[in-house]
This record gives structure tokens, C-alpha cells and sequence, in this order.
């Protein structure tokens, strides 16, 4: 025969994509091929300068373009079904007809942008906390916060209304995707990506249309939305050599595909520390997210799969911080006349810190604030003359990064919600030693590392 049918994922990510074919063995699923290209997508902001934070959907896609050329072909030709992934809350605006333009490509059919805007993403800082709050209230069990989706239209709608009269869809940017591969006339967004947004009931699976018409948001861009894991179309025509009318399912949130690609019992809490930091743990079955959100809180409820939910301390800072660390280091060498390469500096402070066990010295790392203390910035106490050695400094910026992510989603709730093990995920702590003795000094239970959560492979394993 010509061989097991194929399953590919695709994660579009903050600074890659990743696709991953996935196909059927005799021991259950197994990945077979996976590519990973950076994007480079990074683009100013002409409007909301120096806050803004956009990205090149050209190169987002250019990226996935050459992501898929590299796979397999006779592999690719035995997709059935596709299951994309990306990152939330951020939004896309494209006319629904233009989107993209098809052409041949060396791998069979492909798309490019065509009448689409940048993608403001979710690290995007233009909706200050007084522009927040001035906006009409949602009914949400979900927080507003700069970077969301309906936030972003709402300064469009303030600052640039013109820019908005131009398109007649918005979504994510893997909702963009699903929409080219299927050639939706109106987006289709699952209640993973929705909730997201903001002005998203969870509970009745709805947007607060009558909320926003009320203040004159043009609810005309918001998406159709359905379950996470029903199919959201199929492919109009031969894709890279996938074949015509392959499955395509609904868009997900990369951070829940994450975690479905590593999570196997209800005990386990997931750590990942990478560009962020995220702690989770599954609610139990039938658990319903309160009708309106703490916003002192620092855990948020994710809409999961089948219903469920899970509860996430999301931490804006992870391994941001310790590459902030780094080139503050690499600055002032270069400032007393000194050239040291930011790669060399990283391996050099995990050796000094691992010499240095103990440290008195307390870092409070939240230099990018968080969601709900968005004021709040970083701090250093307990300074001691005996404590300032690059190595006591790194070693308590990690203990400091460990503590926050604990602050928020404490160990005393953990063992309250069955926790038995921690699953430690992430590229902060392949290469972080320091980080690692942090995670087991504070948390009272075995931690499991090398889980690759993959959420490529998830959005694979969903479909």
C-alpha cells in the first residue's frame, strides 16, 4: 500500500513555525517529520510607536511556505487531516475575498498574503491601563488587557478608524490560515482563540455583541465560533501536495496544544519556562469559570478541550528576563571598552551561579510587569556587600523567576487540587541547570524534565 495516513500539525508561533507530521504506528501515534523556521516577522509600528508590536504576515507565512517544502512529499501526500495552532490574542484584519492569492510553487500549490494587515500580537503594549480602562465593561470570566484582540479594534476604532474600513475580517493569525486553506467566507474561531479576545462568555460560548454594539464596535469583524477540535473546513485545492479536501480543523490556542501534547494525567501540573512562564494544572471535570473576572488575580481559566478548563498562572516573565539580564551584562562590558558576545555570557553566569549555593540577595523579576499588575516592575533587596558576585546575582534572578511563577499559583493550592508531579517543559530549562535546582528547592513534589511540549504535535495529536 502507499503507506499509514498522515497527520499534520502546525504551530505559528511568536518567533517560529513549526510543522509536525504525525503518523498512526503499531504502539499508538509517533512523530514522524517536524521542521521549524524562524520567522523574522518582527515589524514596526507605524501607529502606536514605540509600544506597538506587530509582525510581517508575508514572512509569517513565507516561513510556513518553506516549513512545508521541507517535509516529506510522499508523506505529505497522505495528509488527511491538518490541525494549526498559534499564538492568542492577537489579531489579524483581512478582506474576506482577498485574503491571499494561490499560486505554484516548487511543492505544488501555495498561498500568499495578499489583502491583510499586520498581525498586532499579543505582546503588543498600545492599550495603556486608562484606555482599558475606559472601555465598556465585559462579561467575561477573562480580564481585558492590552495585546487581546477586541482591546486592539477598540484602539483602531479610537486612534485610526480609517485602517479599519478597510477589511471586513479579523482573527488570529492561525485563524487567517484555517480561513485561506478552507476559503471561509467569514472566519471560524474555536472558544480557546475567542476567549482570548476578551468580550467572550464562556459559559453560553457567545460574544458580548450587545456590550460592544452598544459603544460602536464593528462586531461585523468578529468571527464565527465553534468547539475546539470539530473541523473547520477542507482544503479547496492541493496544498504543498497535501491533497485536495483534506480535513482542516478549527484553529487552537498554541498554549493549550502545548500542554495536550504533554499532559496525560489529571495529577500532573505542567512548569514551562521559556520567552514566558506558565504553571498549570487541570480543574476537575465540570468546573464552570466565575461569571466576571478578578482582575487581581493572577490565575486565569483556559478554555481546554471537551468542555474542560485549565487553571494558569501565565507569567509575562520567564526566560525574557534572563536574556534582559544578559545583555545588560553584554552593555556595560561594551561600555568600559570591552567586547563580550551575549552567547558567551549565558554559559559563563550558569557556571558562576552554580559555584554559588545560597543567596541572600532577592530579586523580584517582573521587569515586563504582569497582566494583573501591569504597573509592577522589577526589584533587588537584601543587598549585602558579601552577595554581589555574578554568581549570587544570576543565582537569585532564577530563584526570583521560580518564586513569582509560585507567588501566583501557590504550592499550598497545588497539593489542595490532587498535584502529585511536575512536568518541567521549556528551552529555559534545557539549558539552566541553576533554573532547575530553583524549581526543586521550592516545589515539594518529583519533577519530570524533558517533556517537549510541542504544540505542533498537539494540534496533531487534537485531530
Amino acid at each position: 500500500g502507499p503507506g499509514p495516513t498522515c497527520v499534520l500539525g502546525i504551530d505559528l508561533g511568536t518567533t517560529s513555525v513549526k510543522a509536525a507530521l504525525v503518523t498512526g504506528t503499531e504502539r499508538g501515534l509517533a512523530l514522524a517529520q517536524s521542521c521549524s523556521r524562524e520567522t523574522q516577522a518582527h515589524s514596526d509600528s507605524l501607529e502606536a510607536a514605540p509600544q506597538g508590536m506587530e509582525q510581517d504576515v508575508q514572512k509569517i507565512i513565507r516561513a510556513l511556505n518553506e516549513c512545508l517544502a521541507a517535509l516529506p512529499q510522499q508523506q505529505l501526500q497522505r495528509v488527511t487531516h491538518i490541525g494549526i495552532s498559534g499564538q492568542m490574542h492577537g489579531v489579524v484584519f483581512w478582506k474576506s475575498d482577498e485574503g491571499c492569492k494561490w499560486s505554484e510553487s516548487g511543492t505544488g500549490p501555495a498561498f500568499e498574503p495578499d489583502k491583510v494587515s499586520h498581525l498586532v500580537t499579543w505582546q503588543d503594549g498600545r492599550c495603556s491601563p486608562t484606555f482599558l480602562s475606559s472601555l465598556p465593561l465585559p462579561q467575561s470570566h477573562v480580564s481585558l488587557a492590552t495585546g487581546f484582540g477586541c482591546a486592539t479594534v477598540y484602539w483602531y476604532l479610537k486612534n485610526s478608524p480609517d485602517f479599519l474600513k478597510a477589511y471586513d475580517a479579523a482573527g488570529t493569525i492561525q485563524d487567517y490560515v484555517v480561513a485561506m486553506l478552507c476559503d471561509l467566507k467569514k472566519p471560524l474561531m474555536s472558544v480557546q482563540n475567542a476567549a482570548s479576545w476578551g468580550y467572550f462568555n464562556c459559559r453560553n460560548k457567545s460574544w458580548n455583541t450587545d456590550i460592544l454594539r452598544k459603544s460602536g464596535f464593528p462586531v461585523h469583524l468578529l468571527p464565527e465560533v465553534g468547539d475546539p477540535g470539530s473541523i473547520a473546513g477542507r482544503t479547496t485545492c492541493a496544498w504543498h501536495g497535501i491533497p485536495k479536501g483534506a480535513k482542516v480543523g478549527i484553529a487552537l490556542g498554541d498554549f493549550q496544544c502545548s500542554v495536550y501534547s504533554c499532559l496525560s494525567e489529571r495529577t500532573d501540573a505542567v512548569l514551562n519556562i521559556s520567552t514566558s512562564a506558565q504553571l498549570t494544572i487541570s480543574m476537575p471535570l465540570g468546573f464552570q469559570p466565575p461569571e466576571a473576572p478578578d482582575p487581581s488575580s493572577a490565575v486565569t481559566y483556559f478554555p481546554y478541550f471537551s468542555g474542560d478548563y485549565l487553571a494558569v498562572a501565565a507569567s509575562l516573565n520567564g526566560g525574557n528576563v534572563l536574556a534582559t539580564f544578559v545583555g545588560m551584562v553584554a552593555q556595560w562590558t561594551q561600555e568600559l571598552g570591552l567586547q563580550v558576545q551575549e552567547s558567551a555570557i549565558y554559559p559563563r553566569i550558569i557556571q558562576a551561579a552554580l559555584a554559588q549555593e545560597h543567596s541572600k540577595l532577592s530579586v523580584h523579576p517582573t521587569v515586563f510587569g504582569e497582566r494583573h499588575l501591569p504597573e509592577q516592575l522589577a526589584s533587588v533587596s537584601s543587598i549585602g556587600a558579601s552577595e554581589l558576585s555574578l554568581g549570587h546575582v544570576t543565582r537569585a534572578l532564577c530563584r526570583g523567576i521560580v518564586e513569582n511563577l509560585c507567588s501566583m499559583l501557590p504550592v499550598q493550592h497545588l497539593e489542595e487540587m490532587g498535584v502529585r508531579r511536575i512536568l518541567g517543559s521549556g528551552s529555559a530549562f534545557a539549558r539552566n541547570e541553576v533554573l532547575r535546582q530553583e524549581v526543586e528547592r521550592i516545589f515539594p513534589f518529583p519533577v519530570v524534565y524533558g517533556k517537549d511540549v510541542d504544540a505542533a504535535v498537539g494540534a496533531a495529536l487534537v485531530m
